[in-house]
């Protein structure tokens, strides 16, 4: 029986042999992909935030450069409009001027009312200041003066006409305000 017990035992060994356990190789390959494999989820994790921070950014430069070029287009006759309040100042003083010659001042007119016209056109307007409450954001308080029959703080004379474009100010009034 000792022979059959060692016939068996060498059985059961060869068979021990054949189903060749899991290397150590094996295993440490195993984990080393596990970790490249969570490396490479993170890697893409990363990717797609950085990939959403730059699409945002895109969006909010694409949106401010919109609102720019349109504050650009609202606005683009401001540095004209500025320019040329001195010349209205002119044909104003012009139209004001007594004058034997009613034809040279029937064009003085004709100038200033097609010149207000193409700026009204644009959005330039006058500011409305004489016997209207002063407010310091459109008005340029120039003297003050005692009116009899007048509350304070109204203007009573426009020194100089201010005007606007849309809802800026090109130039405040110069005004004399009542005590």
């Amino acid at each position: 029986m000792s022979k059959e017990k060692t016939n068996k035992n060498e059985t059961i060994e060869e068979e021990l042999e054949v189903v060749d356990p899991v290397e150590e190789e094996d295993v440490a390959e195993a984990v080393s992909l596990e970790e490249e494999i969570i490396s490479l989820k993170q890697d893409i994790e990363n990717l797609k935030n950085d990939y959403l921070k730059t699409f945002a950014d895109t969006e909010n430069l694409k949106k401010r450069l919109q609102r720019e070029h349109e504050t650009a287009r609202k606005y683009r006759i401001q540095s004209f409009a500025t320019s040329i309040l001195p010349v209205i100042d002119n044909l104003e003083r012009a139209l004001i001027q007594d004058t034997s010659d009613e034809a040279f001042r029937e064009g003085v007119q004709m100038i200033y009312e097609q010149l207000m016209a193409s700026l009204k056109a644009e959005g330039v307007e006058p500011i409305e200041a004489l016997n209207q409450p002063f407010d310091p954001n459109i008005h340029q308080a120039m003297m003050m003066e005692e009116v009899d029959g007048v509350e304070p703080n109204i203007v009573v004379q426009e020194l100089q006409k201010g005007y606007m474009l849309k809802d800026r100010i090109l130039r405040a009034s110069m005004v004399k305000v009542s005590q």
